[in-house]
């Protein structure tokens, strides 16, 4: 018994399987949010196979379009970048106020006011002062004015006990009543006939192309700003307190914190980063604030937001695959003959898969190993 209880080849065996265990949890905690979304995704696209299946078309065809028009060659992966890319920060939009337990979904209304702002501020400046103070001056105008209007549906939340989704959602339609009455109104171009927009920016004011690629530095900015958002819920005190008070407000007021503020705060940040979508908007693809505006990116962040569970450096990936779907639909009408607006039956189908889904988290004891009975 002794000469077995010392036996070097018995404790090595006995401690390379307790070895394993903190690998398998961190792969098993991380493994939920990658395999219940992906099996939405999956259930989502059967679903819509079934529609596409009763208005007498084949899914498999449309699937195919799908993937040429997105991601098949060259050209169309570059289409996706440039679609993706006020996706990125409409995400942001809906993805920081989550994280403080907010559901904010008017996006929209902070890219249009954003885009309006922008072109407001370009209109004194272009001809007259630098290209590039020109376009930061213009980004930080668009900035403003989304957190400001989406800061007021976070203000109403915490100090008059608004709900915030339906007051975001709201307050879209009166920022796209807005943008109307200024485009059509005091900014409006007098050569613009049929279509009524600002003044086009001049061409060496817009914003260029990234080297290489036939797509705009708004790609870049998407990206770092989702990078950023990462590092500040992640690695400051102040999206440390934000998860604490998305967690359990009365817990984070009972420590101090200053929940009004931390909501104020990141419903602001988030409207900014959805302006901003609007002065790149306007200065890397309409050259000018018109209805095109109101483009829908503010809706398709909601679905990007959801289906990346929140998570900032989650969204570029899934940003640019909602960019590749949104950017094949054209080539579905053309070629299958369905609506261009199949695209966004597409979305919808995902997103109600999607928000059913969520609640499975929590439910499977594989991917929680606090529930696991057995030592590994």
């Amino acid at each position: 018994m002794t000469i077995e209880a010392n036996d070097p080849a018995l404790s090595i065996a006995s401690e390379k399987p307790t070895s394993l265990r903190p690998i398998l949890e961190w792969i098993a905690r991380r493994a939920e949010p990658v395999v219940i979304a992906l099996a939405a995704i999956l259930i989502g696209l059967a679903l819509f196979s079934l529609f596409i299946l009763a208005v007498g078309k084949s899914p498999v065809a449309l699937f195919q379009l799908m993937y040429t028009g997105g991601f098949g060659s060259w050209f169309s992966v570059q289409n996706s970048l440039s679609r993706a890319a006020p996706l990125l920060l409409t995400a942001l939009c809906v993805a920081l106020p989550a994280r403080l337990g907010l559901v904010i979904i008017g996006g929209e209304g902070a890219v249009v006011l954003g885009g309006v702002a922008a072109a407001a501020m370009a209109l004194p400046l272009a001809g007259t002062a630098p290209v590039f103070l020109t376009l930061i001056l213009m980004a930080i105008a668009a900035m403003a004015v989304g957190g400001i209007w989406i800061g007021l549906a976070g203000f109403l939340r915490h100090y008059r006990g608004v709900n915030e989704t339906i007051s975001s959602l709201l307050l879209s339609y009166i920022a796209i009543a807005l943008m109307n009455q200024f485009v059509e109104g005091m900014l409006r171009d007098p050569a613009s006939l049929n279509k009524p927009s600002t003044r086009p920016l001049p061409a060496e004011y817009m914003l260029g192309k990234i080297p290489g690629m036939d797509v705009h530095w708004g790609l870049v900015i998407g990206i770092l700003a989702c990078i950023v958002s990462w590092i500040v819920m992640e690695a400051t005190s102040y999206g440390f307190a934000a998860r604490i008070a998305g967690g359990n407000v009365r817990a984070a007021q009972i420590q101090g914190l200053p929940v009004g503020k931390l909501i104020a705060g990141f419903t602001a940040l988030a409207g900014s980063f959805a302006g901003l979508a609007g002065m790149i908007e306007v200065a890397a693809v309409q050259g000018s604030a018109n209805a095109s505006l109101a483009a829908g990116y503010g809706y398709t962040g909601i679905l990007v937001a959801f289906l990346a569970r929140h998570n900032p450096l989650a969204i570029i990936p899934v940003a640019i695959l909602l960019g590749g779907i949104d950017a094949s639909g054209g080539l579905i009408q053309r070629r299958m003959g369905l609506p261009d607006a199949t695209v966004l039956v597409l979305q919808g189908t995902l997103f109600i898969v999607i928000l059913f889904c969520e609640t499975f988290y929590g439910r499977f004891k594989i991917f929680n190993p606090d529930l696991w009975k057995r030592s590994l």
